[in-house]
């Protein structure tokens, strides 16, 4: 380059240089329009010597803020710290009913329903009679019974006769052969009499029952239906004088334990390898606005639904006080892995600009204000974890962040 052009180009700079400090004397960069930050000033300086034309560029594009006293009272500032992330995810579902401990219950035998107990809503405890029903099944197993209880007896005296019988000698006595007839008469009888009382137990009828029936040469056909379990009806068909066959539905009552209860979820699909059997949930329902119900993932799906991309997660909730109900809307939180301690800022200290990226304002002296690109992560409960862009201990807007932005687009750009 000759010494007439190299003149030129440092003549150029200077007037540059100089047009610069005469705006920012003259107040062009003052109050709330653009101006360098303390930060970005010094980086400035820095380079001045090497590459001044790149210090001015930086300095003029690099947005900040100088604010007045009047002006700090709308926003505050605060450094910034660390906050624990806890690892989960959120997904939404339904409560159901555990399908475990849920039953039919209906009748073994067939019959007329005589009478019904519970209503639907209804707590009842196991062993808790639901319903009687007219059974010709028992009504038949009754008369085995009391058929085989009497034919019982009499090959028992027979017995008693035959071998007094046979120690008798002389006139009288009866055969050897005779003796081990009647033993064989008294031993079938006997089991038939056992096979009779089971088949009337298995109706339901107690021993005390049965021995009852025995003595009276009675029977009682009307066969009780017990709950199997202790918990809550949750729905009934039986009336009086309705005809009741097994396996036939609906069943007369059904019965749930609802101390626990099935949360189903749907997980969207990008979310689904995080999600295993064991992990912790947390479960909250419109119904009951601040209550957290505890349980545990038992069940991940095999299939993600092609129409959804979601993934069914089935868990177990504990439901001690009886409150959640099957068909509740129900948002839950699964925890993924363990917390994470990380650099963060209060929400309200980012702002989303209109490219999609994310910003804050720092400041270095409580006056002068510099906006800053930022990258986020994980965010709960009021703060964003910041992964770039900020180092513990400076100092942000936490609130007002918004006010500085608007500041910001209304200045002049000269």
């Amino acid at each position: 380059m000759t010494t007439a052009r190299k003149l030129v180009v440092a003549a150029t700079l200077a007037a540059i240089a100089g047009g610069s400090v005469a705006a920012w004397k003259s107040g062009v960069f003052s109050g709330t329009t653009i101006a360098p930050s303390a930060a970005n000033a010094a980086t400035a300086d820095a380079q001045t010597t090497s590459n001044p034309v790149a210090a001015a560029d930086s300095a003029a594009t690099t947005p900040a803020l100088e604010l007045t006293d009047g002006q700090l009272d709308s926003i505050k500032v605060a450094p910034v710290g660390e906050h624990v992330f806890p690892l989960q995810q959120d997904a939404v579902g339904s409560i159901d009913f555990d399908e475990d401990m849920s039953v039919q219950v209906s009748t073994p035998y067939q019959g007329k329903i005589i009478s019904a107990f519970a209503q639907v809503g209804d707590e009842v405890r196991k062993g808790q009679p639901l319903f009687t029903i007219d059974s010709p099944d028992l009504l038949q197993a009754e008369s085995t019974l009391i058929g085989a209880a009497a034919t019982y007896d009499q090959n028992n005296r027979a017995l008693l006769r035959a071998r007094k019988l046979y120690s008798t000698q002389g006139a009288g006595g009866i055969a050897e052969k005779d003796l081990d007839a009647a033993v064989q008469g008294e031993v079938s009888a006997e089991g038939a009499l056992k096979a009779a009382r089971d088949a009337v137990r298995i109706f339901g009828k107690t021993d005390a029952e049965i021995d009852g029936m025995v003595t009276r040469r009675a029977v009682d056909p009307v066969l009780i239906v017990n709950s199997p379990i202790a918990g809550k009806i949750t729905a009934r068909n039986a009336q009086p004088g309705l005809l009741v066959q097994p396996g036939n539905t609906p069943a007369p009552y059904s019965v749930a334990d609802i101390s626990t209860m099935w949360m189903l979820g749907n997980v969207a699909e990008i979310d689904s390898a995080a999600i295993t059997v064991g992990q912790e949930v947390k479960v909250s329902v419109m119904a009951y606005p601040g209550q957290v119900y505890a349980g545990k993932i038992t069940t991940v799906g095999a299939t993600v639904d092609p129409n959804l991309h979601t993934l069914l997660v089935r868990s177990e909730v504990q439901n001690p006080r009886h409150e959640l109900r099957p068909g509740m809307f129900a948002n839950f939180v699964i925890r993924t892995g363990d917390p994470v301690t990380a650099t963060a800022v209060m929400a309200d200290s980012v702002v989303r600009e209109g490219d999609g990226t994310m910003t804050v304002w720092v400041t270095s002296d409580r006056h002068k204000f510099t906006q800053r690109v930022v990258k986020i992560g994980l965010q709960e409960n009021g703060y964003d974890q910041i992964l770039d862009g900020l180092q513990h201990g400076e100092v942000v807007v936490t609130e007002g962040a918004i006010f500085l932005d608007n500041m910001l687009t209304a200045s002049p750009t000269d």
